[in-house]
């Protein structure tokens, strides 16, 4: 199942400096939510942030997207968003949780499959399908046509990225699918045995940003809030995104386009799942 899965993914593969818009003395606590995979990189981006603003602490919160998407909408406080799919940034804007105007697509990433260096197990570790790497793990075992046979595997399923490269890179499990970046932090442990091709992905692995609306938020606050998401648009910024493997957004109308259908199709089919939920509920 292993060489299947490998094969099957392998086959279609292909072998600015800083505008602050805050005050230089901005000061304040920020509550930043950020998607797991991106962790290694905010890290070393907030100590460079914090040259130029000693006074500004970051309180990362890093997890899911799905999970993260949750606790905003239950009234976590949080000041920035930072997703690693557009599914949950469009869920919060649709309910008007995003400050307008402040979202922008700022990097892309690339979903592997990785091994175990001499592994002899025979599992699978899944993000689960409320995580956008585990949905899109779905997306391309649907694709490909093996969802049945990935399936019939002993499948561990993690809350999140973190979890399910954890898994692998310490033995529990054979192979998992996650992001390159966080497939090249621990290098040394597992090996990348395909990259998902283009044709299997039609959802773009993109990572939006935004600034969430915080009733709770001083002046200040906002202030160094906004000093961050300019921070993270920077040329300085992106320079340690690609460090960690990530690649610079760059528009394309016909990219666009099809994420927008990519978003309708899954939105259509999200909408079909639960009406045939709600018939068989009613049938019972």
């Amino acid at each position: 199942l292993t060489i299947m899965l490998a094969g099957a993914m392998a086959a279609g593969m292909s072998a600015g400096s800083v505008q602050a818009a805050a005050a230089e003395d901005a000061s304040g606590d920020l509550y930043v939510f950020i998607a797991a995979s991106l962790s290694n990189a905010m890290e070393e981006i907030q100590k460079d942030f914090n040259e130029t603003y000693p006074d500004v602490e970051i309180l990362y919160n890093a997890d899911s997207s799905g999970t993260l998407l949750t606790q905003i909408e239950e009234g976590y406080e949080c000041d920035l968003f930072f997703s690693a799919a557009q599914k949950q940034m469009n869920q919060l804007e649709d309910d008007g949780l995003v400050v307008e105007g402040t979202r922008h697509n700022v990097v892309n990433n690339q979903v592997v499959v990785i091994t175990l260096k001499d592994s002899d197990t025979a599992n699978i570790a899944l993000a689960g399908d409320s995580v956008p790497v585990g949905q899109y793990s779905r997306e391309i075992f649907d694709n490909l046509g093996i969802t049945d046979e990935v399936n019939k595997m002993e499948i561990n399923e993690g809350k999140n990225v973190s979890e399910v490269l954890a898994a692998v890179s310490e033995g529990s499990n054979e192979i998992g699918i996650v992001y390159a970046t966080d497939a090249a932090s621990v290098a040394d442990k597992v090996d990348v045995i395909a990259e998902a091709p283009a044709d299997a992905l039609k959802t773009r692995v993109r990572y939006p940003v935004g600034l969430i609306e915080d009733k709770e938020a001083s002046e200040d606050d906002t202030a160094a809030a906004e000093a961050l998401l300019e921070y993270i648009k920077s040329d300085d910024a992106m320079k340690v995104f690609e460090k960690y493997g990530f690649t610079a957004y760059k528009a394309d109308d016909a990219s666009e386009t099809d994420d927008k259908a990519a978003e309708a199709t899954e939105e259509a089919d999200d909408t079909e799942t639960n009406a045939e939920t709600e018939t068989t509920e009613e049938a019972k």
